[in-house]
């Protein structure tokens, strides 16, 4: 028998300290804010909360910020990816990094004080490697959709950059 304490598996929220524990990515590349429903292997809802203060829209654009595109999609990828790699025992030594993005389309833009939902369906699942559906709404008006792939990569360079002996100057006082 279920506890009842116990939130439904397809109902599991994550804050952003679970999500920074499961994810590499840091501010400001880290976009996504919570997760809000996780069905294993299949399903994820995460919230991206827009803000004024991203540091993207200084730039783009000034008097009339919009959210590249582009990071729409990578919240997509890091929505899939806090899916993926709580699957993975060992994540702590992998990247899960881009392959792919399929019928990418952009139908509205998302501004600061949107809040961006972020829903992504699974569409094949091998052991290194997904293939998966996302759609980012805000107040249940499609903004992006996209089939992204991404794969588990062994996080090499940081491994190499820890082998590397580092010189040190000693001076004499």
């Amino acid at each position: 028998m279920e506890n009842s304490t116990h939130a439904p598996e397809s109902r599991q929220v994550l804050e952003i300290t679970d999500i920074m524990a499961i994810l590499p990515h840091r501010y400001p590349f880290l976009l996504i804010d919570r997760v809000v429903e996780i069905e294993r292997k299949k399903r994820i809802v995460a919230i991206k909360n827009v803000t004024i203060n991203e540091p993207f829209f200084q730039g783009h654009f000034p008097n009339y910020p919009i959210m590249p595109g582009v990071l729409v999609i990578e919240s997509m990828a890091q929505a899939g990816g806090a899916l993926l790699l709580t699957e993975i025992p060992d994540r702590e030594s992998k990247l899960m990094v881009f392959t792919g993005i399929e019928r990418a389309k952009f139908r509205r833009p998302v501004v600061p004080g949107d809040q961006l939902r972020i829903e992504i369906n699974v569409l094949q699942w091998k052991t290194r490697a997904v293939r998966m559906e996302g759609l980012a709404t805000v107040e249940g008006k499609l903004a992006c959709e996209a089939t992204v792939m991404c794969q588990l990569v062994p996080r090499q360079r940081q491994a190499a950059a820890a082998e590397t002996p580092v010189l040190v100057a000693v001076t004499e006082e």
